[in-house]
């Protein structure tokens, strides 16, 4: 719990991805789940699937996380919420109106929030065919829906469930946003026409029903061994294209913009821990300020703790099986995404680099109380000096900067990281007293001239006058 307070993440996903679209928020031990959903789920290609496959939220088991946990967890950490209710019902329920059903199971989650969540996600990623209600059992089914879900049919339940649920909302004097689920890329030609069709269908049936639109993205090609330059590329890449494509998507539909949520995020690198190593950082490092700069309205990386899988593992935080490191044991990300909380500003604003070089990455804002201060990536295998120049700020006398480098371990794949020369006291990641370690600093006299050292990362803040 230190470890997420310090983060400061702001805003925590619940009560997961996929798992959202077979969860059912009120369900005990004694009532898991309504009477009205089918003992199987069919699979992508209508075979039957297995039984109790339902989630629940008053499952107090310790491995898992009951409701009341996750607002145990906002609360402590001071960060709202986004949750994400339960779709897939309205999909794959047997009652006469399966839509009306889910819609209301939706609103009464929302009355029992009273008011402490505003962002609400209408499912997630509903076009995949991995997805809990993408195909049905049309002979259970009541109300007459197609066996394979389509944007049209999602948009057309979104207006279903926006509806009771603001209805919930207005009863409870809170306010709410919701998100539907859109396509964040153009689809390939190997994809299926769900995905082909999915947010004409979407846009056309809930375009001015949804406050916001919901995006995912994994970055990296999936399940491949990928290289650091393939890995550390996308950081930059992959924001500006989901924008370019959404932005498209929703002026050709006649939508017009609105805030777009990147509810999940990180690489999905394999073979080579990847994914538990500061080059994860780094990446991590470089999307969050790519996705502010692309003006993207919030943002959740996936996720807090998950298995390690010989380091095939998203969790930002160790859950116990991760050779050589304590239980929660924070992995490299948590290091960058904690020191560019505490090192970047308000608001961003403008930078360029005179001397155009591929490996450096900068990231500059000014903060509230005066100062001004830049994150600088290095992506290269090469050493770079960096000259600062503030422009249109009245420069203190003093700045202050962290410098963000790899071990020697796991080449290139490094699973620590040293802040300011200190490292991890353990197998894998970081300096535990990363809170108290003191900054490098120096007079600020004219341009600042900095050594960016290969694969790393400075996080720098300059005094005001």
């Amino acid at each position: 719990m230190q470890y997420l307070t310090d983060l400061s993440p702001n805003i925590i996903r619940g009560p997961g991805g996929s798992i959202s679209d077979v969860y059912f928020w009120n369900g005990t031990d004694v009532n898991p789940a309504p009477s009205n959903v089918p003992a199987n789920l069919l699979n992508a290609d209508g075979t039957l699937g297995g039984t109790n496959w339902w989630w629940y939220g008053g499952n107090t088991a310790s491995w898992t996380f009951s409701l009341d946990n996750y607002y145990n967890l906002l609360a402590q950490t001071n960060s709202t919420g986004i949750i994400t209710v339960n779709y897939g019902y309205a999909r794959y329920g047997t009652s006469a109106n399966p839509v009306a059903t889910a819609a209301h199971l939706a609103a009464d989650w929302v009355r029992h929030d009273n008011g402490r969540t505003k962002f609400w996600e209408i499912g997630n990623e509903n076009f995949g065919n991995w997805e809990a209600g993408y195909n049905i059992d049309q002979s259970k089914n009541q109300d007459g829906q197609p066996p394979i879900i389509t944007g049209a049919v999602y948009g057309a339940h979104v207006k279903v469930f926006a509806d009771s649920m603001r209805a919930a909302a207005q009863e409870t004097g809170a306010t709410i946003y919701i998100g539907a689920v859109i396509y964040q890329e153009a689809p390939a030609t190997y994809d299926n026409n769900t995905v082909k069709t999915w947010n004409l269908g979407v846009l056309q049936n809930a375009g001015s029903t949804a406050d916001f639109f919901i995006v995912h993205n994994y970055f990296t090609a999936y399940a491949t061994n990928s290289s650091v330059n393939d890995i550390l590329s996308t950081g930059n890449t992959v924001p500006v294209n989901v924008m370019s494509y959404v932005t498209q998507q929703l002026t050709a539909s006649g939508v017009g913009l609105k805030p777009i949520a990147f509810t999940e995020w990180n690489i999905q690198a394999t073979g080579s821990k990847q994914e538990v190593s500061f080059i994860a950082g780094i990446h991590a490092a470089k999307t969050i300020g790519s996705i502010i700069k692309n003006n993207f309205g919030e943002a959740s990386r996936w996720d807090i703790a998950n298995g390690y899988n010989n380091g095939d593992d998203m969790g930002m935080f160790n859950d116990g099986d991760e050779p050589g490191a304590p239980l929660w044991n924070p992995r490299p990300a948590f290091f960058y995404l904690y020191y560019f909380q505490k090192f970047f500003g308000d608001r961003m604003v403008y930078d360029t680099l005179k001397a155009a070089n591929t490996d450096i990455t900068t990231y500059s804002s000014t903060f509230t109380s005066g100062q001004a201060g830049t994150v600088i990536i290095n992506s290269g295998s090469h050493s770079h000096i960096v000259a600062i120049d503030f422009q249109h700020f009245p420069a203190g006398s003093k700045y202050y900067w962290y410098l963000l480098t790899g071990g020697t371990d796991n080449p290139p794949f490094s699973g620590q990281v040293y802040v300011n020369g200190t490292g991890p006291a353990t197998a894998t990641g970081g300096p535990l007293a990363y809170a108290t370690l003191k900054a490098y600093s120096a007079p600020l006299n004219g341009t600042i001239k900095i050594s960016v050292p290969p694969l790393s990362v400075i996080y720098l803040v300059a005094d005001k006058k």
